[in-house]
């Protein structure tokens, strides 16, 4: 696997990870709003995608920083990738590229109600990163619980 910064090329394969979790997140690939933000990051290169030996899309992650605060805006792994680290090393590498130290790194997540809490893995996910459970957010688009989850960076 190979996580890159993403580029405009990658931008439909990014929508299509999209689609794979609108069940969760609510409509996103027929959103312009979602569009717009996607193109941002990539044109701020602060979007990675992870990337099979085969030229597959295995994942995608938004991300933004205003130090001493960084956050994940968004991370998706493709149905078939999950449990195989995809993830994790998407985590990693944009901590390396975009992370100052000391800060804190903020991701809002479902809500421990939500029901893409436990189908999705997201809360363990970021618990397993070190993260922990911080204060409520506001709801998502679908109307479903967030919370924030925050991790120290030393």
């Amino acid at each position: 696997m190979i996580v890159r910064l993403a580029g405009e090329p990658d931008f439909p394969g990014l929508l299509g990870l999209a689609a794979q979790v609108e069940h969760w997140f609510g409509p996103m690939v027929g959103e312009p709003g979602f569009h717009t933000a996607v193109r941002d990051h990539i044109a701020r290169a602060a979007a990675l995608v992870a990337v099979s030996p085969e030229g597959d899309l295995l994942g995608g992650l938004l991300f933004g920083a205003e130090p001493p605060v960084h956050h994940v805006h968004w991370l998706v792994v493709s149905e078939g990738a999950r449990g195989r680290g995809v993830g994790r090393e998407l985590m990693a590498e944009a901590v390396r590229r975009s992370v100052r130290r000391p800060g804190t790194l903020e991701v809002v997540t479902f809500g421990a109600d939500h029901p893409g809490a436990v189908a999705s893995g997201a809360r363990v996910f970021y618990e397993r990163l070190g993260f922990t459970p911080a204060e409520d957010a506001e709801p998502g688009p679908e109307g479903g619980s967030r919370q924030v989850y925050r991790r120290t960076l030393d």
